[in-house]
């Protein structure tokens, strides 16, 4: 039984067994992909180094072949294999955040192929922290390129079962290390010019990063080096998506069936739609967040009302997910489709466990 504590949450996890990690280490050293659970969102990983298993990610997501992947590492020190001219301050970073959500974009190093880094100088690197991961990592011994383990442009996964209703038909082996604890994907922190600036917001947000680096970066919302989860249509679900601000007076004005995804319970008794009460923490909010979204999916729904949520820092990671996912809702039905095909191809799934614990408790 190994733990965590991460950003007020802890969690347990009984470790997926030795042969089991190796197992899934010699599948990705023969050109195979690995479905595995980060604190953040579970990942679809191949050996950085092989060509042709990273053309497996994306063919696998349907991704563009412009859009790099993060380069997932088991230590710091291994940035130096990674990246050169590393800045002082991103020393200083892992000292601080890895392992943990995130993600720094460095000058690119040698010997990765263009497919990694999308054709660009740079390359975003992490050290997740899930021990399920980490033992993943240290028993195969190199980076693991890994976007999230779902069709590109969908809802992230945070359960095993996402991956498999999603991907299971590409994916060699799927490590099952329950619910992720974080539950929304990385920030991503840009040091690969004269000033850092925030790519994605994420579970680290400005403050935090201000108290290492001395200043509080600026969130770039267009420009810079391309980056995962930065397309203006992204984390989408099936069903249509729409931001208001007042679902309590607004639901009656959508056609039924409906959901309403809210921080509170209906302000006027029962109503004839789906009321689905999130946690009212930010942290608590995107822990469920993913899971919420896909669920509702199946519950033929015509459109997803979600309230607004707060225009704070603590809460910048929700708004960007639900903003991008208000865009693009409603597009994947055909990927949905695909993910109830899931059993064309035969993957491994190997179990583990995992609680976690906290003031909003456990989240499936």
């Amino acid at each position: 039984m190994s733990t965590g504590y991460y950003d007020g949450v802890s969690w347990s996890s009984r470790r997926v067994p030795e042969s089991e990690i190796l197992r899934a280490a010699e599948i990705l050293d023969q050109g195979g992909l690995v479905a595995f659970p980060t604190e953040t969102v579970y990942g679809l990983g191949a050996d950085a180094h092989d060509p042709a298993a990273v053309a497996r990610v994306f063919a696998a997501k349907g991704r563009p072949a412009d859009h790099p992947l993060i380069v997932h590492i088991s230590n710091a020190d291994q940035m130096r294999r990674y990246a050169r001219d590393i800045p002082p301050i991103a020393w200083r970073l892992a000292e601080r955040f890895w392992p943990g959500p995130l993600t720094l974009i460095l000058p690119r190093g040698p010997g990765l192929s263009d497919a990694v880094t999308g054709g660009q100088d740079t390359i975003g690197l992490r050290v997740p922290a899930h021990p399920v991961a980490l033992a993943l990592l240290r028993a195969f011994g190199r980076g693991l390129a890994a976007p999230s383990a779902n069709p590109f442009g969908g809802v992230s996964p945070t359960t095993a079962a996402h991956v498999a209703a999603g991907l299971g038909h590409a994916v060699d082996a799927i490590l099952d290390g329950g619910p992720c604890a974080v539950g929304l994907e990385s920030t991503i922190l840009d040091l690969s010019g004269p000033v850092p600036r925030i790519l994605r917001p994420g579970a680290v947000t400005p403050r935090a990063l201000a108290a290492v680096i001395g200043l509080t970066p600026a969130f770039l919302a267009t420009g810079g080096p391309r980056a995962p989860g930065r397309l203006p249509s992204h984390y989408a679900p099936a069903t249509p998506l729409r931001l208001v601000a007042d679902p309590d007076r607004q639901w009656r004005q959508w056609p039924q069936p409906l959901a309403v995804i809210a921080r509170h319970p209906p302000a006027h008794g029962p109503v004839r739609c789906r009321w689905l009460v999130m946690p009212r923490s930010a942290g608590g909010y995107g822990r469920a967040l993913y899971a919420r979204l896909r669920a509702i999916d199946h519950w033929g729904c015509r459109v997803i009302l979600v309230e607004q949520p707060p225009m704070t820092e603590a809460w910048a990671a929700v708004r960007d997910r639900l903003e991008r996912a208000a865009k693009g809702g409603g597009t994947l039905t055909s990927w949905a489709r695909q993910g109830v095909r899931a059993g064309r191809h035969r993957h491994e799934t190997f179990a583990g466990s995992f609680t976690q614990s906290g003031e909003e408790g456990h989240i499936d």
